[in-house]
């Protein structure tokens, strides 16, 4: 055995006890670089890796080789605080066919010149290239997300199509667009790369993926991020499910109640009747508690000042909006925002 076929094995196949043959002999490894941006969330990175780990161990081949890089080469740290040891710089990156950025908060912030322009190296190269979590904001920055089918994680979304408003994400679990590939992070990182273990070497091998991970069910592509709304409010009134999504829907706009009751074909007093009943408030008092979700997220990850905060998620005045974010938050949108700004 060769120098480099020894380490081949060492590096990327572990020891187990289960195995499963393949039907076709493996004529070359897939490889994959993970570029790490500063702060990425470490679930979104482990969740996409094991299940190639676990692909070379059950085959004892390798199936998928992996580099982990940094844009400096040193150590980065994730957003639980552990530094993580990178491969080497972008800069000594070898070509590979995949290329996932793994992104987690504040990923306007690491989207830095460098890291941008060679991603948009590696598509114009033909290269396949992606983001885990919020990498999409880098793919984004590079111009390589015109016309094309993506996601990210559900909490980056609002605040991303502020910022980018002529790209519009779709709330998947993962999006694979010819050579775009992207996913919302967390386990749905796993379920990304199973995609990867099916489409190249079969349901079978996928499947004894999952049994190892103990990933019990898996989701696809085209599934919803996020619960239903009937889950998620606990109920399935038909009524009460579509004015909440109408309110979530129009977070931004000038909402007339009456309007919204109009729209369901039922009175106001039924649609107030309703949220009193299931969701113990009032349909404006629901209104403003999204309006200040969004609120916040804009105030943590963007640099919109107070009052273009306040525009975009909908409130009349800027002293409307400070004196509803401060008797939810317990203090000003502005001393929030200051709190949230990191050195540097």
């Amino acid at each position: 055995m060769s120098q480099s076929v020894a380490d081949d094995s060492e590096r990327y196949i572990a020891r187990g006890i289960a195995h499963v043959k393949l039907a076709t002999p493996v004529r070359a490894p897939i490889t994959v670089s993970f570029v790490l941006m500063p702060r990425f969330t470490m679930l979104a990175f482990t969740s996409a890796i094991e299940p190639l780990r676990v692909a070379n161990q059950l085959t004892e081949q390798v199936l998928f080789k992996w580099r982990i890089h940094s844009e400096s080469g040193a150590p980065i740290t994730c957003s639980n605080g552990v530094p993580l040891l990178p491969d080497a710089p972008l800069s000594e990156a070898p070509a590979s066919d995949y290329v996932l950025v793994c992104g987690g908060v504040e990923p306007d912030a690491g989207c830095s010149a460098e890291l941008t322009d060679w991603l948009r190296k590696q598509w114009r190269h033909g290269g396949t290239v992606g983001g885990l979590c919020t990498g999409a904001y880098a793919l984004a920055r590079a111009g390589i997300l015109n016309g094309r089918r993506f996601t990210l994680h559900w909490e980056n979304i609002p605040n991303f199509t502020e910022k980018y408003p002529d790209l519009v994400p779709e709330r998947r679990i993962f999006c694979i667009d010819e050579r775009i590939v992207t996913c919302a992070g967390g386990v749905a990182s796993a379920e990304l790369a199973l995609k990867l273990i099916e489409d190249y070497y079969g349901a079978e091998l996928g499947q004894a993926v999952m049994n190892m991970c103990l990933l019990g069910q898996i989701r696809r592509g085209e599934d919803e991020q996020l619960s239903s709304l009937s889950v998620r409010l606990g109920t399935r009134n038909d009524h009460l499910i579509r004015a909440v999504a109408y309110i979530e829907a129009h977070v931004e706009d000038e909402i007339d109640l009456a309007e919204c009751a109009r729209h369901l074909g039922i009175s106001r007093r039924q649609l107030e009747r309703l949220f009193q009943r299931y969701l113990d408030t009032t349909p404006l008092q629901y209104l403003n508690r999204v309006r200040l979700q969004h609120a916040r997220s804009l105030l943590t990850e963007t640099n919109l000042s107070v009052m273009q905060v306040a525009v975009a998620c909908g409130f009349g005045s800027s002293s409307y909006f400070s004196k509803v974010f401060r008797g939810q938050y317990g203090m000003s949108p502005y001393k929030f925002s200051l709190t949230r700004k990191r050195p540097g």
